[in-house]
């Protein structure tokens, strides 16, 4: 459904302590193999260890690696020399202004930084599928200030995807409870997110 709505990434959410969309390993691993050729595969991990994060990868296969918390143990030369060719990118959860910091720390280091609206430091970690917005011009100085793409996730919906495109400017957007009903991915609202990403045309 995703796919034939117009998604060009799939995002398959491995155990996490919090939030929706949640699936097992195995059908991770079943998804990523069916996945058509050109449509990239994101493991949401929660792992805060290289270790378990590339053990996790071998047992799901796809073709990026979204790390959710902050890497503790190991690092990310660690993850490139096991995961050739995998993708990486690192979830900063915008809760002020040293989230600019912290992505600029990850120059180099990363393909990629998802900016999101979960907090980590919570006795139980939320680490997306919030469905809260954060302070998109937090988000808009943090994309200027790095060379690194951005993606730019947290409480998008229709009605509010092209405002936060219009002011963050990023590569791509990251979505889950904006077209979901019940948990799971509704048809209406794929579409009417989907039609959302088109700017309005101008002209007579």
């Amino acid at each position: 459904m995703a796919i034939d709505a117009g998604a060009s990434a799939l995002g398959l959410v491995g155990p996490v302590p919090s939030g929706p969309g949640s699936i097992d390993e195995e059908k991770i691993a079943t998804i990523t193999r069916a996945i058509p050729p050109g449509v990239a595969t994101f493991l949401l991990t929660c792992h805060q260890d290289a270790s378990a994060i590339i053990e996790q990868h071998q047992k799901c296969r796809t073709s990026v690696i979204q790390i959710l918390d902050r890497l503790v143990t190991g690092t990310y030369e660690q993850l490139r020399a096991a995961m050739p060719g995998i993708g990486i990118v690192q979830a900063i959860h915008v809760l002020g202004d040293n989230a600019i910091d912290e992505a600029l720390a990850l120059e180099g280091k990363v393909d990629a930084v998802l900016l999101d609206s979960g907090n980590p430091f919570l006795p139980i970690k939320e680490l997306g599928g919030t469905g809260r917005t954060h302070d998109w011009r937090i988000s808009a100085k943090l994309r200027e200030a790095v060379s690194l793409p951005v993606y730019l996730a947290g409480g998008l919906r229709p009605d509010n995807l092209r405002p936060a495109i219009d002011m963050v400017g990023p590569f791509g957007v990251d979505l889950c409870n904006g077209v979901r009903t019940d948990g799971r991915l509704d048809q209406a609202k794929l579409s009417a997110f989907f039609a959302a990403l088109t700017p309005p045309r101008s002209g007579l």
